[in-house]
Protein backbone atom coordinates (compact mmCIF):
# COMPACT_ATOMS: atom_id res chain seq x y z
CA UNK A 1 0.00 0.00 0.00
CA UNK A 2 2.77 2.31 1.28
CA UNK A 3 4.32 1.45 -2.60
CA UNK A 4 0.87 2.42 -4.28
CA UNK A 5 0.96 5.47 -2.68
CA UNK A 6 4.36 6.53 -3.14
CA UNK A 7 3.72 5.69 -6.98
CA UNK A 8 0.75 8.08 -7.17
CA UNK A 9 2.04 10.94 -5.07
CA UNK A 10 5.18 10.98 -7.62
CA UNK A 11 2.33 10.93 -10.69
CA UNK A 12 0.21 13.31 -9.18
CA UNK A 13 4.31 15.52 -8.63
CA UNK A 14 4.59 14.66 -12.30
CA UNK A 15 1.59 15.81 -13.73
CA UNK A 16 1.54 19.25 -11.86
CA UNK A 17 5.29 19.35 -12.96
CA UNK A 18 4.41 19.22 -16.27
CA UNK A 19 1.53 21.65 -16.80
CA UNK A 20 3.72 23.76 -14.81
CA UNK A 21 6.10 23.59 -17.57
CA UNK A 22 3.39 24.01 -20.35
CA UNK A 23 2.10 27.21 -18.59
CA UNK A 24 5.77 28.31 -18.67
CA UNK A 25 6.77 27.39 -22.14
CA UNK A 26 3.26 29.20 -23.07
CA UNK A 27 3.73 32.43 -21.21
CA UNK A 28 7.39 32.62 -22.67
CA UNK A 29 5.85 31.88 -26.54
CA UNK A 30 3.54 34.95 -25.65
CA UNK A 31 6.05 37.01 -24.23
CA UNK A 32 8.24 36.44 -27.02
CA UNK A 33 5.48 37.20 -29.89
CA UNK A 34 4.53 40.32 -28.31
CA UNK A 35 7.80 41.32 -28.82
CA UNK A 36 8.06 40.56 -31.97
CA UNK A 37 4.71 42.33 -32.96
CA UNK A 38 6.33 45.50 -30.75
CA UNK A 39 9.23 45.29 -32.86
CA UNK A 40 7.42 45.57 -36.01
CA UNK A 41 5.17 48.63 -35.03
CA UNK A 42 8.66 50.14 -33.93
CA UNK A 43 10.01 49.64 -37.20
CA UNK A 44 6.91 50.81 -39.22
CA UNK A 45 6.86 54.06 -37.75
CA UNK A 46 10.55 54.87 -37.52
CA UNK A 47 11.49 53.81 -41.55
CA UNK A 48 7.99 52.91 -43.10
CA UNK A 49 7.79 55.08 -46.66
CA UNK A 50 4.85 56.36 -46.14
CA UNK A 51 3.10 58.01 -43.24
CA UNK A 52 1.14 56.01 -41.23
CA UNK A 53 -1.50 55.28 -38.30
CA UNK A 54 -0.13 53.10 -35.97
CA UNK A 55 -3.66 52.58 -33.73
CA UNK A 56 -5.43 51.86 -37.26
CA UNK A 57 -2.81 49.28 -37.78
CA UNK A 58 -2.80 47.53 -34.37
CA UNK A 59 -6.93 47.46 -34.59
CA UNK A 60 -6.70 46.14 -38.10
CA UNK A 61 -4.01 43.18 -37.12
CA UNK A 62 -6.08 42.15 -33.78
CA UNK A 63 -9.41 41.73 -36.08
CA UNK A 64 -7.10 39.54 -37.92
CA UNK A 65 -6.60 37.36 -35.07
CA UNK A 66 -9.66 37.17 -34.08
CA UNK A 67 -11.00 35.79 -37.49
CA UNK A 68 -8.48 33.18 -37.16
CA UNK A 69 -9.82 31.72 -34.06
CA UNK A 70 -13.59 31.02 -34.77
CA UNK A 71 -16.59 33.39 -36.03
CA UNK A 72 -17.67 34.69 -32.81
CA UNK A 73 -14.52 36.23 -30.96
CA UNK A 74 -14.73 39.85 -31.92
CA UNK A 75 -12.38 42.94 -31.14
CA UNK A 76 -14.56 46.10 -30.24
CA UNK A 77 -13.93 49.44 -30.11
CA UNK A 78 -14.13 51.62 -27.57
CA UNK A 79 -16.48 54.10 -29.25
CA UNK A 80 -18.68 50.95 -30.20
CA UNK A 81 -18.33 49.12 -26.48
CA UNK A 82 -21.26 51.21 -24.68
CA UNK A 83 -23.77 51.27 -27.83
CA UNK A 84 -23.12 47.47 -27.94
CA UNK A 85 -24.21 47.26 -24.34
CA UNK A 86 -27.69 48.90 -24.30
CA UNK A 87 -30.16 46.28 -25.62
CA UNK A 88 -28.90 44.06 -22.82
CA UNK A 89 -28.61 46.92 -20.16
CA UNK A 90 -32.47 46.80 -20.38
CA UNK A 91 -32.28 50.95 -20.72
CA UNK A 92 -30.26 53.48 -21.91
CA UNK A 93 -30.90 57.11 -21.05
CA UNK A 94 -32.66 59.61 -23.92
CA UNK A 95 -36.28 61.19 -24.85
CA UNK A 96 -37.86 57.66 -24.93
CA UNK A 97 -39.80 57.40 -28.69
CA UNK A 98 -39.85 54.92 -31.70
CA UNK A 99 -38.83 56.83 -34.67
CA UNK A 100 -38.89 56.35 -38.19
CA UNK A 101 -37.22 58.72 -40.84
CA UNK A 102 -41.05 59.05 -43.47
CA UNK A 103 -40.41 61.31 -46.39
CA UNK A 104 -36.91 63.07 -45.03
CA UNK A 105 -38.94 64.18 -41.78
CA UNK A 106 -38.05 62.64 -38.42
CA UNK A 107 -41.52 61.04 -37.54
CA UNK A 108 -42.70 59.86 -33.91
CA UNK A 109 -43.84 56.47 -34.49
CA UNK A 110 -45.04 56.15 -30.80
CA UNK A 111 -43.94 57.59 -27.22
CA UNK A 112 -42.03 54.63 -24.49
CA UNK A 113 -44.84 54.74 -21.89
CA UNK A 114 -43.51 56.34 -18.55
CA UNK A 115 -40.67 58.11 -20.63
CA UNK A 116 -39.97 62.19 -20.57
CA UNK A 117 -41.98 62.50 -24.42
CA UNK A 118 -45.09 60.85 -23.25
CA UNK A 119 -44.82 63.10 -20.08
CA UNK A 120 -44.81 66.39 -21.64
CA UNK A 121 -47.49 65.24 -24.37
CA UNK A 122 -45.52 64.38 -27.76
CA UNK A 123 -47.75 62.29 -29.59
CA UNK A 124 -47.47 59.36 -32.47
CA UNK A 125 -47.55 61.18 -35.96
CA UNK A 126 -45.82 64.34 -34.57
CA UNK A 127 -43.01 65.43 -37.22
CA UNK A 128 -39.80 66.28 -35.04
CA UNK A 129 -38.31 69.82 -37.18
CA UNK A 130 -35.83 71.38 -35.05
CA UNK A 131 -33.65 69.96 -32.18
CA UNK A 132 -32.22 72.62 -29.89
CA UNK A 133 -32.44 75.34 -33.04
CA UNK A 134 -30.72 72.89 -35.74
CA UNK A 135 -32.99 72.23 -38.33
CA UNK A 136 -33.15 68.24 -38.75
CA UNK A 137 -35.99 68.28 -42.03
CA UNK A 138 -35.22 67.70 -45.29
CA UNK A 139 -31.61 67.44 -44.99
CA UNK A 140 -31.05 63.44 -45.69
CA UNK A 141 -31.70 62.78 -41.85
CA UNK A 142 -30.13 59.04 -40.68
CA UNK A 143 -30.94 56.88 -37.84
CA UNK A 144 -27.49 57.14 -36.45
CA UNK A 145 -28.25 61.80 -36.59
CA UNK A 146 -31.31 60.97 -34.36
CA UNK A 147 -29.31 59.15 -31.94
CA UNK A 148 -26.90 61.47 -31.71
CA UNK A 149 -28.99 64.36 -31.14
CA UNK A 150 -31.38 62.77 -28.54
CA UNK A 151 -29.45 60.20 -26.63
CA UNK A 152 -27.84 61.57 -23.96
CA UNK A 153 -26.78 61.89 -20.17
CA UNK A 154 -29.93 61.50 -17.68
CA UNK A 155 -31.19 65.20 -16.68
CA UNK A 156 -30.16 67.26 -19.45
CA UNK A 157 -32.40 68.95 -21.77
CA UNK A 158 -33.22 69.25 -25.06
CA UNK A 159 -35.69 71.58 -26.94
CA UNK A 160 -37.50 70.00 -29.57
CA UNK A 161 -40.09 72.09 -32.26
CA UNK A 162 -43.10 70.00 -33.35
CA UNK A 163 -45.18 69.99 -36.52
CA UNK A 164 -48.69 68.54 -35.46
CA UNK A 165 -51.34 67.69 -38.05
CA UNK A 166 -53.97 69.67 -38.61
CA UNK A 167 -51.90 72.61 -36.24
CA UNK A 168 -50.49 75.31 -38.42
CA UNK A 169 -48.15 77.17 -35.45
CA UNK A 170 -45.17 74.65 -34.28
CA UNK A 171 -45.52 73.02 -30.91
CA UNK A 172 -42.32 73.93 -28.27
CA UNK A 173 -41.32 70.78 -26.15
CA UNK A 174 -38.43 70.90 -23.06
CA UNK A 175 -37.63 67.45 -22.27
CA UNK A 176 -35.67 66.52 -19.70
CA UNK A 177 -33.95 63.04 -20.30
CA UNK A 178 -33.87 59.90 -18.67
CA UNK A 179 -33.60 56.08 -18.41
CA UNK A 180 -35.44 54.26 -21.11
CA UNK A 181 -36.34 50.65 -20.18
CA UNK A 182 -35.78 48.73 -23.39
CA UNK A 183 -38.19 45.48 -23.81
CA UNK A 184 -37.20 42.05 -24.47
CA UNK A 185 -40.70 40.88 -24.26
CA UNK A 186 -42.93 41.73 -27.70
CA UNK A 187 -45.97 40.15 -27.01
CA UNK A 188 -48.43 38.73 -24.16
CA UNK A 189 -51.90 37.87 -24.91
CA UNK A 190 -54.27 34.77 -24.80
CA UNK A 191 -54.01 32.96 -28.37
CA UNK A 192 -57.57 31.51 -27.50
CA UNK A 193 -59.68 30.85 -24.01
CA UNK A 194 -56.50 28.01 -22.48
CA UNK A 195 -53.55 29.03 -24.42
CA UNK A 196 -50.97 32.02 -23.38
CA UNK A 197 -48.53 33.53 -26.21
CA UNK A 198 -45.25 34.95 -24.94
CA UNK A 199 -43.06 36.64 -27.68
CA UNK A 200 -39.26 37.20 -26.37
CA UNK A 201 -36.62 39.28 -28.67
CA UNK A 202 -33.44 38.74 -26.81
CA UNK A 203 -32.35 37.64 -23.05
CA UNK A 204 -31.34 41.07 -21.02
CA UNK A 205 -31.31 41.71 -17.75
CA UNK A 206 -35.11 42.55 -17.93
CA UNK A 207 -36.48 39.44 -19.46
CA UNK A 208 -36.90 37.28 -16.15
CA UNK A 209 -38.79 40.11 -14.65
CA UNK A 210 -40.88 40.70 -17.80
CA UNK A 211 -41.85 37.14 -18.36
CA UNK A 212 -43.16 36.93 -14.56
CA UNK A 213 -45.15 39.83 -15.14
CA UNK A 214 -46.56 38.16 -18.07
CA UNK A 215 -47.11 34.78 -16.89
CA UNK A 216 -48.76 36.23 -14.26
CA UNK A 217 -51.17 38.35 -15.97
CA UNK A 218 -51.89 35.54 -18.10
CA UNK A 219 -52.91 33.12 -15.12
CA UNK A 220 -55.73 35.60 -14.19
CA UNK A 221 -57.50 34.21 -16.98
CA UNK A 222 -59.49 31.00 -15.32
CA UNK A 223 -58.85 28.75 -18.57
CA UNK A 224 -55.54 29.32 -18.51
CA UNK A 225 -53.46 25.79 -18.88
CA UNK A 226 -51.13 25.82 -21.57
CA UNK A 227 -48.14 28.38 -23.17
CA UNK A 228 -46.61 28.90 -27.03
CA UNK A 229 -42.89 30.74 -26.29
CA UNK A 230 -42.11 32.00 -29.55
CA UNK A 231 -38.24 32.57 -29.84
CA UNK A 232 -38.75 33.23 -33.08
CA UNK A 233 -35.74 34.94 -34.34
CA UNK A 234 -34.14 35.51 -30.51
CA UNK A 235 -30.35 35.82 -30.85
CA UNK A 236 -29.67 35.36 -27.75
CA UNK A 237 -28.36 37.56 -24.97
CA UNK A 238 -27.43 36.96 -21.34
CA UNK A 239 -26.69 33.53 -20.26
CA UNK A 240 -28.03 34.26 -16.54
CA UNK A 241 -31.40 35.28 -18.23
CA UNK A 242 -31.87 32.04 -20.30
CA UNK A 243 -31.19 29.90 -17.18
CA UNK A 244 -33.63 31.81 -15.24
CA UNK A 245 -36.15 31.55 -18.28
CA UNK A 246 -35.62 28.03 -18.42
CA UNK A 247 -36.28 27.67 -14.34
CA UNK A 248 -39.50 28.99 -15.12
CA UNK A 249 -40.38 25.41 -16.61
CA UNK A 250 -38.02 23.20 -15.52
CA UNK A 251 -38.47 21.12 -12.10
CA UNK A 252 -35.75 21.73 -9.14
CA UNK A 253 -32.16 21.20 -9.84
CA UNK A 254 -33.11 19.95 -13.35
CA UNK A 255 -30.13 20.90 -15.48
CA UNK A 256 -30.25 23.79 -18.04
CA UNK A 257 -26.82 23.89 -19.66
CA UNK A 258 -23.51 23.35 -18.93
CA UNK A 259 -20.05 25.13 -20.67
CA UNK A 260 -16.94 23.36 -21.33
CA UNK A 261 -13.79 24.37 -22.50
CA UNK A 262 -9.89 23.56 -22.67
CA UNK A 263 -9.24 26.67 -20.16
CA UNK A 264 -12.53 26.31 -18.62
CA UNK A 265 -13.55 23.28 -16.61
CA UNK A 266 -16.98 22.07 -17.03
CA UNK A 267 -19.30 23.90 -15.44
CA UNK A 268 -23.08 23.46 -14.87
CA UNK A 269 -26.44 25.51 -14.47
CA UNK A 270 -29.41 23.92 -12.81
CA UNK A 271 -33.12 25.00 -12.25
CA UNK A 272 -34.29 25.97 -8.81
CA UNK A 273 -37.17 24.95 -6.77
CA UNK A 274 -39.30 28.10 -8.19
CA UNK A 275 -40.91 27.89 -11.37
CA UNK A 276 -43.86 29.43 -12.83
CA UNK A 277 -44.95 26.87 -15.70
CA UNK A 278 -43.74 23.51 -14.30
CA UNK A 279 -46.97 21.56 -15.18
CA UNK A 280 -48.86 23.12 -18.36
CA UNK A 281 -48.44 21.96 -21.70
CA UNK A 282 -45.93 23.89 -23.78
CA UNK A 283 -45.15 24.70 -26.84
CA UNK A 284 -41.47 26.48 -27.67
CA UNK A 285 -40.83 28.20 -31.48
CA UNK A 286 -37.54 28.69 -33.19
CA UNK A 287 -36.31 29.31 -36.56
CA UNK A 288 -33.02 29.62 -38.10
CA UNK A 289 -32.96 33.10 -36.34
CA UNK A 290 -33.20 31.84 -33.28
CA UNK A 291 -29.73 31.26 -31.25
CA UNK A 292 -27.50 30.91 -28.35
CA UNK A 293 -29.51 31.63 -25.44
CA UNK A 294 -33.13 30.92 -27.60
CA UNK A 295 -31.11 27.36 -28.06
CA UNK A 296 -30.02 27.09 -24.52
CA UNK A 297 -33.75 27.17 -23.43
CA UNK A 298 -35.14 25.19 -26.28
CA UNK A 299 -32.64 22.82 -25.95
CA UNK A 300 -32.97 22.28 -22.54
CA UNK A 301 -36.86 21.57 -22.31
CA UNK A 302 -36.57 18.80 -25.11
CA UNK A 303 -34.34 17.47 -23.32
CA UNK A 304 -36.41 16.82 -20.36
CA UNK A 305 -39.20 16.28 -22.56
CA UNK A 306 -40.63 18.91 -20.96
CA UNK A 307 -42.76 20.56 -24.13
CA UNK A 308 -42.72 20.14 -27.84
CA UNK A 309 -40.35 22.16 -29.98
CA UNK A 310 -41.92 23.64 -33.20
CA UNK A 311 -40.11 25.31 -36.31
CA UNK A 312 -37.08 24.87 -37.92
CA UNK A 313 -33.46 24.69 -37.12
CA UNK A 314 -31.97 26.70 -35.13
CA UNK A 315 -28.75 29.07 -36.06
CA UNK A 316 -26.47 26.84 -34.10
CA UNK A 317 -24.37 29.42 -32.06
CA UNK A 318 -23.31 27.99 -28.88
CA UNK A 319 -19.67 29.19 -27.97
CA UNK A 320 -19.23 30.53 -24.77
CA UNK A 321 -18.03 34.56 -25.28
CA UNK A 322 -15.99 36.40 -22.21
CA UNK A 323 -15.42 40.60 -22.43
CA UNK A 324 -11.79 41.26 -21.72
CA UNK A 325 -10.96 45.05 -22.06
CA UNK A 326 -7.97 46.32 -23.96
CA UNK A 327 -5.39 49.37 -22.50
CA UNK A 328 -7.33 51.89 -24.21
CA UNK A 329 -11.24 50.79 -23.38
CA UNK A 330 -11.64 48.94 -26.32
CA UNK A 331 -12.87 44.86 -25.52
CA UNK A 332 -12.04 41.70 -26.95
CA UNK A 333 -15.01 39.26 -26.93
CA UNK A 334 -13.21 35.66 -26.23
CA UNK A 335 -14.42 32.80 -26.96
CA UNK A 336 -13.34 30.57 -23.65
CA UNK A 337 -16.18 27.44 -23.62
CA UNK A 338 -18.87 25.46 -25.94
CA UNK A 339 -22.64 25.61 -24.62
CA UNK A 340 -23.73 21.78 -23.93
CA UNK A 341 -27.36 21.09 -23.22
CA UNK A 342 -28.29 18.65 -20.57
CA UNK A 343 -28.16 15.42 -23.16
CA UNK A 344 -24.63 16.77 -23.74
CA UNK A 345 -25.27 17.87 -27.01
CA UNK A 346 -23.31 21.33 -28.62
CA UNK A 347 -25.31 23.69 -29.74
CA UNK A 348 -22.41 25.52 -32.22
CA UNK A 349 -22.36 24.20 -35.72
CA UNK A 350 -19.30 23.52 -37.24
CA UNK A 351 -16.97 26.26 -38.58
CA UNK A 352 -14.14 24.41 -39.75
CA UNK A 353 -14.49 26.07 -43.16
CA UNK A 354 -13.67 28.99 -41.87
CA UNK A 355 -15.38 32.13 -41.50
CA UNK A 356 -16.75 33.32 -44.70
CA UNK A 357 -18.22 30.04 -45.72
CA UNK A 358 -19.88 30.06 -41.73
CA UNK A 359 -21.05 33.31 -42.70
CA UNK A 360 -23.04 31.54 -45.48
CA UNK A 361 -24.79 29.41 -43.67
CA UNK A 362 -27.93 30.71 -44.00
CA UNK A 363 -27.96 30.61 -48.09
CA UNK A 364 -26.52 27.08 -47.86
CA UNK A 365 -29.39 26.09 -45.85
CA UNK A 366 -31.44 27.75 -48.39
CA UNK A 367 -30.34 26.09 -51.31
CA UNK A 368 -30.28 22.73 -49.85
CA UNK A 369 -33.56 22.84 -49.11
CA UNK A 370 -33.40 22.63 -45.30
CA UNK A 371 -35.86 25.76 -44.85
CA UNK A 372 -38.67 23.83 -46.99
CA UNK A 373 -38.19 20.02 -46.20
CA UNK A 374 -37.14 18.08 -43.11
CA UNK A 375 -35.92 15.55 -45.42
CA UNK A 376 -33.14 17.12 -46.66
CA UNK A 377 -31.19 17.13 -43.17
CA UNK A 378 -29.50 14.63 -42.32
CA UNK A 379 -27.57 13.39 -39.42
CA UNK A 380 -24.48 11.68 -38.64
CA UNK A 381 -24.88 8.55 -36.18
CA UNK A 382 -22.76 10.04 -33.70
CA UNK A 383 -25.00 13.21 -33.42
CA UNK A 384 -27.82 10.96 -32.09
CA UNK A 385 -28.60 11.72 -28.71
CA UNK A 386 -31.44 10.71 -25.98
CA UNK A 387 -33.55 12.89 -23.71
CA UNK A 388 -33.40 12.34 -20.40
CA UNK A 389 -36.51 11.18 -18.89
CA UNK A 390 -38.46 9.22 -21.87
CA UNK A 391 -35.14 8.35 -24.09
CA UNK A 392 -36.21 9.93 -27.34
CA UNK A 393 -34.09 10.44 -30.45
CA UNK A 394 -32.58 14.08 -30.90
CA UNK A 395 -29.63 15.14 -32.94
CA UNK A 396 -26.31 17.57 -32.21
CA UNK A 397 -24.16 18.58 -34.39
CA UNK A 398 -25.22 22.24 -34.21
CA UNK A 399 -28.42 23.91 -33.19
CA UNK A 400 -31.81 22.57 -31.82
CA UNK A 401 -34.08 20.40 -34.44
CA UNK A 402 -37.48 20.82 -33.42
CA UNK A 403 -39.94 17.87 -33.11
CA UNK A 404 -42.25 18.83 -35.74
CA UNK A 405 -40.98 20.58 -38.77
CA UNK A 406 -42.64 23.59 -40.37
CA UNK A 407 -41.47 25.12 -43.61
CA UNK A 408 -40.90 28.16 -44.84
CA UNK A 409 -43.79 29.35 -47.30
CA UNK A 410 -41.77 28.45 -50.75
CA UNK A 411 -44.80 30.38 -53.20
CA UNK A 412 -43.40 31.97 -55.90
CA UNK A 413 -46.25 35.16 -55.48
CA UNK A 414 -44.23 35.94 -51.85
CA UNK A 415 -41.78 37.81 -54.08
CA UNK A 416 -44.03 40.44 -54.73
CA UNK A 417 -45.03 41.60 -51.58
CA UNK A 418 -41.54 41.05 -50.39
CA UNK A 419 -40.17 43.40 -52.64
CA UNK A 420 -43.08 46.09 -51.50
CA UNK A 421 -42.18 45.82 -47.85
CA UNK A 422 -38.43 45.55 -49.04
CA UNK A 423 -39.03 49.12 -50.60
CA UNK A 424 -41.19 50.52 -47.68
CA UNK A 425 -44.21 51.14 -49.48
CA UNK A 426 -46.27 48.70 -46.78
CA UNK A 427 -45.27 50.53 -43.92
CA UNK A 428 -45.42 54.06 -45.70
CA UNK A 429 -48.71 53.65 -46.67
CA UNK A 430 -49.96 52.32 -43.33
CA UNK A 431 -48.27 55.57 -41.26
CA UNK A 432 -49.98 57.50 -44.59
CA UNK A 433 -53.02 56.74 -43.74
CA UNK A 434 -52.74 56.46 -40.04
CA UNK A 435 -51.43 60.42 -40.71
CA UNK A 436 -54.44 61.41 -42.05
CA UNK A 437 -57.04 59.38 -40.10
CA UNK A 438 -55.52 59.36 -36.44
CA UNK A 439 -58.56 61.42 -35.20
CA UNK A 440 -61.00 58.85 -36.00
CA UNK A 441 -59.25 56.13 -35.71
CA UNK A 442 -58.72 57.11 -31.56
CA UNK A 443 -62.44 57.88 -31.00
CA UNK A 444 -63.79 55.19 -33.05
CA UNK A 445 -61.59 52.23 -31.66
CA UNK A 446 -61.85 52.84 -27.82
CA UNK A 447 -60.39 49.00 -27.49
CA UNK A 448 -58.32 46.37 -29.19
CA UNK A 449 -60.93 44.48 -29.34
CA UNK A 450 -63.71 46.78 -31.16
CA UNK A 451 -60.55 47.63 -33.56
CA UNK A 452 -59.74 43.64 -34.32
CA UNK A 453 -63.73 42.90 -34.83
CA UNK A 454 -64.47 46.45 -36.87
CA UNK A 455 -61.57 47.61 -38.89
CA UNK A 456 -61.19 46.33 -42.42
CA UNK A 457 -58.52 47.55 -44.88
CA UNK A 458 -60.73 48.77 -47.85
CA UNK A 459 -59.56 47.58 -51.35
CA UNK A 460 -58.96 51.28 -52.38
CA UNK A 461 -56.07 51.40 -49.89
CA UNK A 462 -54.76 48.18 -51.30
CA UNK A 463 -55.18 49.48 -54.72
CA UNK A 464 -53.05 52.38 -53.98
CA UNK A 465 -50.37 50.54 -52.63
CA UNK A 466 -50.34 48.24 -55.75
CA UNK A 467 -49.89 51.77 -57.65
CA UNK A 468 -46.70 52.44 -55.51
CA UNK A 469 -45.63 49.05 -56.56
CA UNK A 470 -46.55 49.83 -60.55
CA UNK A 471 -44.07 53.44 -60.08
CA UNK A 472 -41.08 51.63 -58.16
CA UNK A 473 -41.26 49.39 -61.07
CA UNK A 474 -42.06 46.33 -59.09
CA UNK A 475 -42.35 43.34 -61.18
CA UNK A 476 -45.54 41.32 -61.06
CA UNK A 477 -46.45 37.59 -62.28
CA UNK A 478 -49.58 35.96 -63.11
CA UNK A 479 -51.46 35.89 -59.52
CA UNK A 480 -48.82 37.70 -58.18
CA UNK A 481 -51.06 40.88 -57.28
CA UNK A 482 -54.45 38.72 -56.04
CA UNK A 483 -51.93 36.72 -53.77
CA UNK A 484 -50.81 39.91 -52.12
CA UNK A 485 -53.99 41.33 -51.64
CA UNK A 486 -54.58 39.50 -47.86
CA UNK A 487 -51.00 39.74 -47.02
CA UNK A 488 -51.02 43.69 -47.73
CA UNK A 489 -54.37 44.04 -45.55
CA UNK A 490 -53.16 41.82 -42.93
CA UNK A 491 -49.88 43.95 -42.47
CA UNK A 492 -51.97 47.41 -42.56
CA UNK A 493 -54.35 46.67 -39.77
CA UNK A 494 -51.21 44.96 -38.33
CA UNK A 495 -49.37 48.40 -38.11
CA UNK A 496 -51.82 50.53 -37.59
CA UNK A 497 -52.77 48.22 -34.80
CA UNK A 498 -49.43 49.13 -33.16
CA UNK A 499 -49.37 52.64 -33.91
CA UNK A 500 -52.87 52.62 -31.53
CA UNK A 501 -52.42 50.10 -29.22
CA UNK A 502 -49.03 48.33 -28.91
CA UNK A 503 -46.64 45.35 -29.96
CA UNK A 504 -48.31 42.86 -28.35
CA UNK A 505 -52.00 44.27 -30.11
CA UNK A 506 -49.74 44.09 -33.52
CA UNK A 507 -48.49 40.85 -33.19
CA UNK A 508 -52.03 39.64 -32.31
CA UNK A 509 -53.19 40.54 -36.08
CA UNK A 510 -49.88 39.11 -37.44
CA UNK A 511 -50.18 35.52 -35.76
CA UNK A 512 -53.72 35.05 -36.85
CA UNK A 513 -52.96 33.40 -40.28
CA UNK A 514 -49.47 32.34 -39.31
CA UNK A 515 -49.16 28.33 -40.07
CA UNK A 516 -46.48 28.05 -37.14
CA UNK A 517 -48.85 29.46 -34.07
CA UNK A 518 -52.10 27.18 -36.39
CA UNK A 519 -49.66 23.66 -36.17
CA UNK A 520 -49.07 25.14 -31.96
CA UNK A 521 -52.34 25.33 -31.79
CA UNK A 522 -53.54 21.63 -33.26
CA UNK A 523 -50.89 20.00 -31.14
CA UNK A 524 -51.71 21.90 -28.30
CA UNK A 525 -55.40 20.91 -28.01
CA UNK A 526 -54.84 17.16 -29.45
CA UNK A 527 -53.35 15.81 -26.15
CA UNK A 528 -53.14 12.37 -27.51
CA UNK A 529 -50.62 13.80 -30.14
CA UNK A 530 -48.71 16.01 -27.65
CA UNK A 531 -48.17 13.17 -25.23
CA UNK A 532 -46.71 10.97 -27.92
CA UNK A 533 -44.41 13.56 -29.44
CA UNK A 534 -42.63 13.49 -25.78
CA UNK A 535 -42.52 9.99 -25.84
CA UNK A 536 -40.51 7.31 -27.30
CA UNK A 537 -41.66 5.66 -30.18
Amino acid sequence: MIRIRKTIALGIILAVGLISVNHTAQAQDVQTNMMKFGRLLQLVQSYYVDTTNIDELTEKAVVEVLKQLDPHSVYISKEEVEKMNEPLKGSFEGVGISFSIFKDTLLVVSTIPGGPSEKVGLQAGDRIVDIDGKNVAGIGLENSDVFDLLRGDKGTEVNLKVLRHRDEELLDFRIIRDKIPIHSLDASYMINDETGYIKLNRFSATTTEEFSTAIKELEQQPKFKNMVLDLRGNGGGYLKAAIELADQFLGAFKMVVYTEGTNNKRKEYKASALGEFEQGKLVVLIDEGSASASEIVSGAIQDWDRGVVIGRRSFGKGLVQQPFFLNDGSMVRLTTAHYYTPSGRCIQKPYDEGVEAYRKDYKKRFETGEFFSADSIHFDDELIYETLNNKRTVYGGGGVMPDIFVPMDTSVYYGYFNQMARKNIVYTTALDYMDTNREEFTKTYTSFELYKKGFVVDEELVDKMIAKADEEGIEKKEGSVEFARPLIRQHIKALIARDLFGLSEYYQIMNSDSDVIREAIRVLENSTEYNNLLVEK
